[in-house]
């Protein structure tokens, strides 16, 4: 079998009039539909929300953009990406170098059970469950549950817990997300001069909402399914978890173009330098990659019922079958 390093380093390098095109494909519908959802509000607001799903599609698109800039897979140069990545992370509501430095973590430490907690959605093994008081129990039934996990938690993250510096942040990178916020906030009151306080909430509300479902939506289950594989730090290798510890979700074409492919997953994992649109591409072409299988709706469905990693049984599990 071809070394999986090699195959995927010929995917590596960015096509800067691709890269370009996403960019411009992405941003300005976005912002024409910005537009449209101002002067829909004296039309119907039932106008407004549909075509707020359709802003949140692009939005989306966008933040895969931010994505891969951070990756420094979107463009040669690391200068380029930041240009590009910064100002498109204000339009998302996230903050450049936080994000980034959580989810590099992320990347080097999924699916090891030792090193949760940062970049992950929390996920407890059965006995740091089972050891927990009622009130912690409580707490994280809460937490896992879907309406609180796809409903509220989006948009806490997205509009609260990422303008809030972490502990273990330096001064620089306090600083950088200080400035975000700043930037933020002030476009944020210049629209609501501009077109209105009550006209913004109504536009930009909706849209953030239903694009940070749909962002949790996907990060959720490419990493929550029946067939994930987690491991231990002794046992725990960087391709076996990125094949088997990343999901492949094959979704319908608009979809997979709104989502930037990232439902290759484990194309991505095994190579965060690959940008979004040569993942399918690299999937396609090469055997090794042949066998690994898309997630069936129902294992989609099922995901969402999983709560705990169960060390015995070596998956996640729902909270009805600890209780059996």
């Amino acid at each position: 079998m071809q070394k999986w390093v090699e195959v995927v380093s010929k995917y590596n390098y960015p096509d800067h009039a691709t890269s370009w095109w996403q960019v411009m494909s992405s941003l300005l519908p976005y912002i024409l539909l910005w537009v449209l959802m101002y002067y829909s509000l004296s039309v119907s607001y039932w106008l407004t929300l549909a075509l707020s799903l359709l802003a949140a599609g692009f939005l989306v698109r966008i933040f895969i953009i931010f994505h891969d800039c951070g990756h420094g897979s979107f463009f040669r140069t690391d200068r380029l990406n930041r240009l590009v990545g910064i100002p498109l992370g204000l339009l998302v509501f996230t903050p450049y170098h936080r994000w980034h430095r959580d989810h590099f973590i992320h990347h080097s430490t999924v699916g090891n059970l030792d090193k949760r907690g940062i970049g992950d959605v929390e996920t407890l093994t059965v006995k740091e469950y089972l050891n927990l008081s009622k009130w912690g129990k409580l707490k994280y039934h809460v937490f896992r549950h879907p309406i609180f996990l796809f409903g509220l938690a989006p948009i806490l993250l997205f509009i609260i817990q990422h303008r809030i510096p972490k502990s273990y942040m330096n001064f620089k990178q306090h600083l950088y997300v200080q400035l975000s916020n700043v930037v933020i906030i002030g476009s944020m009151i210049l629209l609501m001069w501009w077109i209105g306080w009550r006209e913004y909430i109504l536009i930009q509300l909706p849209i953030i909402y239903f694009a940070s479902i749909a962002g949790i939506w996907l990060f959720y289950v490419q990493h929550q399914f029946e067939r994930v594989v987690w491991k231990r730090s002794g046992e725990w290798d960087y391709q076996s978890v990125a094949l088997e510890g990343s999901s492949f979700l094959k979704l319908p074409g608009v979809l997979q173009w709104f989502s930037g492919n990232i439902g290759y997953h484990h194309i991505h994992h095994l190579s965060p330098r690959i940008p979004n649109y040569k993942l399918q591409k690299c999937h396609e072409e090469n055997e090794i990659f042949s066998q690994i299988k898309p997630l069936s709706f129902k294992e989609i469905m099922n995901s969402f019922k999983l709560r705990l990693w169960d060390e015995d049984r070596k998956r996640l599990i729902s909270f009805s079958e600890l209780k059996g």
